[in-house]
């Protein structure tokens, strides 16, 4: 499953450095498919999306830093645990119950993501 950051965000940024598919943004950011991917051109997201990998998309939040779900991996194929949740100084990671997939579907995104 992906993970989610809660509203006991702090904003203190150690979260999205960490990210290896460049999921986090900072609350009002604008973010792309592309960022921090290797996808180009058209693209069909599992949430349904068809966009251009290039194309700004609406923010998630605007308060507080987000995860794209569509981009979430868990670090699956990188590391061996979320590396945002091993950071946060406040314990606001945590694995969000609206987006599960197992660790093969998620090994299967990092590869889409990461061609």
């Amino acid at each position: 499953m992906a993970i989610k950051i809660t509203d006991e965000c702090i904003n203190c940024g150690a979260c999205e450095p960490e990210c290896p598919n460049n999921a986090i943004y900072e609350g009002g950011s604008e973010w792309r498919f592309s960022d921090g991917t290797t996808l180009k051109g058209q693209f069909h997201s599992k949430s349904g999306m068809d966009v251009d990998a290039d194309a700004a998309q609406t923010p998630v939040s605007t308060d507080t830093y987000y995860i794209v779900s569509d981009k979430c991996t868990e670090c699956t194929g990188f590391h061996d645990e979320p590396q945002c949740a091993s950071v946060c100084p406040v314990d606001c990671c945590i694995p969000d119950e609206l987006h599960k997939e197992t660790k093969e579907e998620l090994l299967a995104k990092k590869n889409i993501l990461h061609a």
